[in-house]
């Protein structure tokens, strides 16, 4: 585990006492502009990061019993349902979780991770936020703070992941449509500057190949993540010439605006076209179509997460590992009924699973 940053390197880089940077830190007003300036620059130069809590841990001799979760949309159902997951395994062992939201903002997410660190967090579990660079988590890791980011992978982080199998996932979703009948398939909603996206968007079109169909840049409509980005992305893709019949949509949170597109066109999805989501949220059964989605088990994600930052923990090293979790589609009717376009009626009941 590497060597955590301490006040008395503070002190030697800026050339002053130990109780003069520890009454920077505090925000002491004894302190004169100049000194207060060289003490802060060789705190941002050495990555320190006050630790608020760190006082009374050493009184009471305990180690922090926090884990930190950094999620970057917790409007989307899917990860509300992986902090469940994460906050069941960290509660059984000891741990209380520190929930935050960064809104895809990267500036959002520092500010909540130092706040972490000041409240002396013992991991970090965090969906980083669009444009997160690989600096913003290194710090972490060479302060011996194991950090586990799902969904989401930061490149040169050296940091564990969990992720799904974005690229089989999104594969076997359009073979699905192709067995169907469908020939012009689109791909709708999600950010395209995400590793996400890329992995998804790389299944569909392997799919698309394999079948030897034509895979035209109009038949993928990026868009945001979300319910009102799903009726945007189905409302564009309703005015090209040459129609989809079908769309695998970037997640589950899409795949139900879609729906909601479709019918404020008089379509129903299911019978007029098929669509599939991608996560399998808890909403998806429900649903009306219930929904035909990649299944990736956010609360199992979280769960599994929690396992390997506890594993770290316990173990005193920061040992990246990279996992990857198996998808799973899962056959409902919103893909189920055909009309003009389509080749015959499926008329599913219930579900099934087709393991990848």
């Amino acid at each position: 585990m590497g060597e955590r940053v301490t006040v008395i390197d503070i002190a030697r880089a800026a050339g002053v006492s130990k109780s003069t940077v520890s009454l920077v830190l505090q925000g002491s007003p004894l302190v004169n502009e100049g000194t207060r300036a060289k003490v802060n620059a060789a705190i941002r130069e050495l990555g320190y990061v006050y630790n608020r809590g760190a006082a009374n841990l050493r009184q009471s001799s305990a180690k922090s019993k926090i884990i930190g979760v950094v999620v970057n949309d917790l409007t989307n159902s899917f990860f509300a349902e992986l902090a469940v997951g994460i906050d069941m395994t960290v509660q059984s062992a000891g741990y209380v979780q520190f929930l935050a939201n960064s809104a895809e903002n990267p500036d959002r997410q520092r500010e909540v991770v130092n706040s972490m660190r000041e409240h002396g967090i013992s991991g970090l579990i965090i969906s980083p936020a669009r444009g997160t660079p690989a600096a913003d988590l290194k710090p972490l890791a060479a302060a011996g703070i194991p950090v586990v980011a799902v969904v989401r992978n930061v490149p040169g982080a050296r940091v564990s992941s969990l992720l799904s199998d974005n690229a089989a996932g999104a594969k076997a979703a359009v073979e699905h449509l192709i067995a169907l009948g469908h020939r012009r398939i689109a791909f709708l909603g999600g950010f395209p500057d995400t590793t996400v996206y890329a992995e998804r968007l790389a299944g569909y079109r392997d799919a698309l190949a394999a079948a030897k169909l034509a895979c035209g840049e109009d038949q993928v409509i990026a868009s945001a993540p979300s319910r009102v980005g799903g009726m945007v992305a189905i409302e564009r893709c309703m005015t090209l010439a040459d129609r989809p019949t079908a769309a695998l949509c970037f997640n589950d949170a899409v795949a139900f605006g879609v729906c909601d597109g479709l019918r404020k066109q008089r379509l129903e999805p299911g019978a007029d076209f098929a669509v599939v989501g991608f996560d399998d949220v808890i909403e998806a059964k429900t649903a009306v179509p219930a929904l035909t989605t990649v299944a990736i088990d956010p609360q199992g994600m979280g769960r599994r997460a929690a396992q390997l930052l506890l594993k770290q923990i316990n173990a005193g090293r920061v040992e990246p590992e990279a996992v990857v979790s198996p998808a799973h589609l899962v056959v409902r009717k919103s893909c189920g009924a055909l009309g003009e376009g389509f080749v015959g009626n499926l008329a599913m009941e219930g579900a099934a699973t087709v393991a990848l």
